[in-house]
C-alpha cells in the first residue's frame, strides 16, 4: 500500500545478530558442538551480509 521496500542489509545484519547470540548461549551451556555449527552457519550469513553491503554501497 505504501511502497516501502525492506532493506535486505538490515535483516542480513539482524540475522546474523541473532546467530552469534544463539552461538554464545551454546557456548554458555557446554554445547560445543552446536556453538561449532551455529558459527559456522553465522559466517557463511555474514559473507552473504558483507556481498550486500558492497552491492548497496555501488
Amino acid at each position: 500500500m505504501f511502497g516501502f521496500k525492506k532493506d535486505p542489509v538490515a535483516k542480513l545484519r539482524k540475522e546474523y545478530e541473532a546467530c552469534m547470540k544463539a552461538a554464545t548461549d551454546l557456548q554458555r551451556t557446554g554445547d560445543i558442538k552446536g556453538f561449532a555449527e551455529k558459527s559456522e552457519e553465522a559466517a557463511a550469513i555474514e559473507k552473504r551480509l558483507i556481498a550486500a553491503e558492497q552491492a548497496a554501497s555501488k
